[in-house]
């Protein structure tokens, strides 16, 4: 299993085919797929900044201006799932019919099961593994790979707080809504890191998703219980 051959598009689905989709629509779809999943191999194949756009480009056979016109940063090519969780954080909070712990765990949830459902699709499970090991070490080992998932934080950041803002009739620089969505988007990076902590000590991909799925739960729980007291500060009298 070459990085050049792994299926990126299996292992991140970000666009699910829609019910009703013309051609030109399809092809603008799997023509942003096939970008990003390619730029993905040859950055694991030869390091982030050692592939340029132009060669991106080639590889697909469109021109540099084409990529740039559907990922505006060479970033995003790889780190375009970071859209899709934004996309969701604002649907899923504005459901009154989900508190937003129980929002944000359904979006993880979701983002996990993708990850074990590619991992048990593979041929070698070890090998799988390791190809997830260094899909995260290309962007912890790559600086300008790191500032765009702490930028696309930020914004998923103040998408949250505008949400959980309404949702409690407050402003959005109100410090209730800007800690409570800080908390929440801090989800993110504990299921990556029981990810990363549990992937070798397991022995197939439905212990993974157990055990990372605890992890994520025991820190939503500490979440949820602050969340409870969420609610417009009453003036002083």
């Amino acid at each position: 299993m070459s990085m050049r051959t792994v299926d990126w598009t299996a292992l991140r689905r970000r666009d699910a085919e829609p019910a009703a989709e013309g051609l030109r629509e399809r092809k603008k779809r799997l023509l942003r797929r096939q970008l990003s999943d390619t730029a993905t191999g040859m950055f694991m194949e030869r390091g982030f900044d050692a592939v340029r756009v132009s060669e991106i480009a080639e590889a697909c056979g469109v021109s540099e201006k084409t990529v740039f016109n559907y990922f505006p940063t060479k970033e995003s090519l790889v780190l375009d799932l970071g859209e899709v969780t934004l996309g969701s954080l604002k649907s899923m909070l504005a459901d009154p019919g989900l508190s937003p712990v129980e929002a944000v765990l359904k979006i993880l949830s979701g983002e996990l099961a993708d990850i074990t459902s590619w991992l048990a699709e593979q041929d070698d499970l070890a090998q799988a593994k390791h190809v997830l090991l260094r899909f995260g070490m290309l962007i912890r080992s790559t600086p300008s790979l790191r500032a765009y998932q702490r930028d696309m934080a930020d914004q998923q950041i103040a998408a949250a707080a505008e949400v959980l803002a309404q949702r409690n009739e407050m402003s959005p620089d109100d410090p209730e809504p800007q800690i409570a969505a800080t908390a929440l988007l801090a989800l993110w990076p504990i299921q990556f890191q029981a990810l990363r902590r549990h992937l070798n000590r397991v022995q197939n991909p439905e212990q993974l998703h157990d055990l990372v799925s605890a992890d994520v739960q025991r820190a939503a729980r500490l979440i949820d219980t602050g969340l409870t007291s969420l609610a417009p500060a009453r003036p002083s009298k």
